[in-house]
């Protein structure tokens, strides 16, 4: 019966997990406006617990993955243990669970992800909100260095309202995790004049206040790290994904 229902597919001559597995590196794909390479494998056994949806592992792993709203990441590992999904709705190209699921993860963010990402529309927008001196802000040439020594640092030209010419920020910083979901600028140092450092303990603050987890995660899911580390001109997150559902695509 097994047989029957995967040679019918449009995957002739490939195992009933192999199929599923293209399957859903497809969704997984569409949720991203562009990625490099993405690989979904999924183990069931026996075979036949596939036509119930069953599997008992699914390991996903992907790299050069552009989010619609520009922000890029490097890489991202999620192995589930256990997984229930529809498998009737598989092959009309949606990956949709039965019930809810978690699964660990890994996260790598490079130095250039993070400078390009402070440079997005979505970012900017986000950064602009603050008010300073009652004053709008305008931000340009933001880059992020990660140092040998674990901390990064940020440096950006803001212009404060009319003003013609920006004030230049300088800070460097180290990345605390809290309550699991919020990312934390601490143990700030700040270079400049008196302006530059104002400007900058105002724009860390902010920050800060930006940086939950919940604010960036995908529909239908929620993250939570338990460890960061600062290497080699990377940040990597280790943690949790809680996936209620799956979410879908914005590809039209």
């Amino acid at each position: 019966m097994t047989a029957v229902v995967f040679g019918s597919l449009p995957f002739p001559g490939q195992s009933g997990d192999r199929v599923v597995s293209k399957a859903v590196s497809a969704a997984i794909a569409a949720l991203f406006k562009r990625t490099g390479k993405i690989e979904a494998n999924l183990r069931a056994e026996p075979l036949a617990k596939l036509l119930q949806g069953s599997v008992d592992g699914f390991d996903f792993i992907g790299n050069g993955m552009l989010m619609y709203n520009g922000l890029r990441i490097e890489a991202m590992e999620l192995y589930v243990q256990a997984v229930s999904l529809d498998f009737s709705a598989i092959f009309s190209g949606q990956v949709k669970l039965r019930q809810p699921t978690q699964a660990s993860m890994r996260v790598v963010l490079t130095e250039e992800d993070l400078t390009t990402s402070f440079n997005t529309p979505f970012v900017v927008e986000k950064l602009q909100q603050l008010q300073y001196q009652e004053q709008p802000l305008y931000f340009q040439n933001t880059q992020m260095i990660l140092n040998e020594d674990k901390s990064l640092r940020i440096k950006t030209q803001i212009r404060v309202g009319e003003a013609s010419d920006p004030i230049e920020i300088d800070v460097t910083s180290y990345l605390q995790v809290e309550e699991r979901r919020k990312l934390q600028f601490v143990n700030v140092t700040h270079q400049g004049d008196k302006d530059a450092i104002a400007l900058g303990q105002a724009l860390i603050d902010h920050v800060n206040n930006l940086l939950d987890l919940d604010k960036f995660a995908l529909d239908g899911t929620q993250l939570r790290v338990d460890r960061v580390r600062v290497q080699n001109k990377q940040i990597i997150f280790y943690g949790i994904a809680q996936i209620d559902r799956f979410p879908q695509s914005k590809r039209r």
